[in-house]
């Protein structure tokens, strides 16, 4: 592999996501396409070898000659000589699909992977949801070809092929190219000696899908770590993917997890040294030694560059296959940055009279990876949901309502900022045919204090709208009368006084003071009674006097038949976060 003057490699990384249901044959596919296989590949965890599926995020490469329309794109990159890809091999097992989610943040394409004799199954449609989120573009692998009989192949696999595409078209893949192929023909257990079919026309095909990603080497370093293990004399080697900014030998890094930092001591592109490595790239590390069990996956960064977080403001959108309604107080999986914690949620929106106000992005999609940076701000109010407000009206879909949301997490996450979001529901049965990719967010706001409920959210201005109901019992005079039935015995008036009251009849009052022991009330009104509103209580007074017989209970409730009282109602608000619990009105 040539070199540039300053000793980086002139040859330009795409990575490829290997995603399918778990026994597509995934792993035999990034076999049969690489050439040379890092550490973490090809499942490397013994219990993975065992049940043959992979575990954990397995990379792998190949390199090929830089196709003419990347030369033919110039920039930056017209150097460079030779296109190396890079496989990063996905777990298709249901109850790791939080791994999935973690490598899908560093893919440039997606190739999904599916069993041409079981179609698409309940993973496969997660994994292109996923991909959806976080990939440009896909290509779809039919593998297993060889299961087919000879005789009916064809038929089955453009059978198959044109179902996929109508599952496709509500998506952003609609017409991406399906191309069908036998990894390992036989099965696993096979022999090696018969060669994979349709391998060479897959890597043409690929060269055509690629593009030349949008690389930056300035910024912070961000790299996602998947492997890491020590060399006796050299130091500790850490291997991943570089998300953002660039490192070189003699950068300092910092390794958050550890709250440690690190000298590099020398950078490996598959096994090939280099001076430095860029955004995109695959590369291993060495730094002074540190414990390598200590830090299995996580991520390096820029001294000081990533913040610790307890809790976040996210934008939010539900994933339209998630069956069931998003409640606030609900907990979620939520798979942040490169970790995946569990979190209590509180959905928020506009308040009523903002909410006509459209979306900045108001072409209703629940797939596609729209706008999710919605303005925030700690200046304005919010309207508190009991649970997400879906896009659905009486005549149909209509524009879901920017909303947001607040997670509070059980363990304390390290994160990027603006980074994607996604909530999850994984601990729903696995063998149920059932979308569990909740939501798709980005994070706006953290809060890294631990103790953010006392010194952050009172910040945050979410109120909720509440509405107490009560009776005039009767009047004390023209401008005066005493309500019940508003207030508990043990309620503490001080805090209603003041507030504005309407009564039924269409007067406006204040509530004035208690009145005796009971939960009674003082209204004044400020305009006075209505002659009829003093007719109607005259006359309802009157129909209680009647009552002088030891059957006063029944002549007690006579004015709740006989006549209808007169009704007060008290509209206020409240802070949810709000120490005080302070009750506001307009």
């Amino acid at each position: 592999m040539s070199e540039s003057a300053d000793g980086r490699v002139k040859t330009l990384n795409f990575n490829i996501g290997v995603l399918g249901h778990v026994d597509s044959g995934k792993t035999s596919l990034a076999r049969a396409l690489s050439s040379t296989a890092s550490t973490a590949a090809f499942d490397k965890n013994p219990q993975s070898r065992e049940r043959g599926i992979t575990l954990d995020l397995g990379f792998s490469s190949f390199t090929v000659d830089l196709p003419d329309h990347l030369r033919a794109d110039g920039g930056p990159r017209e150097q460079q000589d030779s296109l190396q890809f890079t496989l990063v091999d996905c777990p298709g097992h249901a109850s790791l699909i939080r791994t999935i989610i973690g490598g899908a943040q560093i893919i440039d394409l997606m190739m999904l992977v599916v069993d041409v004799v079981k179609g698409v199954q309940t993973q496969t449609a997660e994994c292109l949801l996923i991909g959806e989120l976080t990939c440009p573009r896909m290509v779809v692998v039919l593998n297993k070809i060889d299961l087919l009989p000879a005789n009916k192949r064809q038929s089955a696999i453009e059978k198959m092929t044109k179902r996929l595409h109508k599952t496709l078209e509500g998506t952003r893949f609609k017409e991406c190219p399906v191309i069908a192929v036998a990894a390992k023909p036989g099965g696993p257990e096979a022999p090696d000696p018969e060669e994979p079919h349709g391998v060479p026309e897959l890597i043409e095909l690929l060269k055509k899908q690629t593009y030349l990603p949008q690389r930056d080497p300035a910024g912070d370093l961000l790299m996602a770590v998947d492997h890491c293990f020590s060399i006796r004399g050299q130091g500790t080697v850490m291997t991943g993917t570089i998300l953002q900014g660039s490192l070189a030998i003699n950068d300092t890094v910092e390794i958050p997890a550890l709250k440690v930092t690190k000298k590099i001591k020398s950078v490996q592109m598959f096994r090939k040294p280099v001076s430095g490595a860029m955004q995109g790239d695959r590369v291993g590390v060495c730094v002074t030694q540190f414990d390598p069990k200590l830090l299995e996956r996580g991520v390096v960064c820029t001294p000081g560059s990533l913040r610790t977080l307890y809790a976040a403001v996210i934008s939010v959108r539900k994933i339209g296959y998630f069956k069931g309604p998003l409640a606030t107080r609900a907990k979620f999986h939520i798979t942040v940055g490169h970790e995946t914690v569990m979190a209590k949620v509180m959905f928020f929106g506009l308040p009523p009279a903002d909410a006509s106000e459209p979306p900045s992005d108001t072409k209703p999609s629940s797939l596609r990876p729209c706008s999710l940076d919605s303005a925030f701000s700690f200046e304005r109010e919010y309207f508190y949901q009991d649970e997400y407000v879906t896009g659905q009206g009486e005549a149909g879909p209509i524009p879901e309502p920017q909303q947001w949301a607040l997670l509070e997490f059980e363990r304390p996450v390290t994160c990027p900022s603006l980074c994607l979001v996604i909530g999850s529901k994984l601990d729903t049965d696995i063998h149920a045919n059932a979308c569990r990719l909740a939501f798709q967010g980005r994070l706006l706001q953290g809060f890294e204090d631990k103790g953010y409920a006392e010194t952050a959210l009172p910040r945050l201005r979410i109120y909720k709208t509440k509405h107490k109901e009560g009776q005039v019992e009767r009047v004390t005079d023209e401008y005066s009368v005493i309500g019940r039935n508003l207030f508990k015995k043990e309620t503490n008036l001080q805090l209603f006084l003041g507030l504005k009251v309407v009564l039924s009849t269409g007067e406006t009052g204040v509530v004035e003071g208690g009145f005796g022991q009971s939960g009674k009330f003082k209204i004044r009104l400020q305009e006075g009674l209505f002659p009829e509103t003093k007719q109607l209580l005259s006359s309802t007074s009157k129909k209680k006097g009647k009552g002088g017989t030891k059957s006063g209970p029944t002549n007690e409730e006579a004015p709740k038949t006989d006549s209808q009282p007169v009704a007060i109602h008290l509209h206020f608000k409240r802070y949810v976060f709000d120490p005080h619990k302070k009750m506001v009105q307009l």
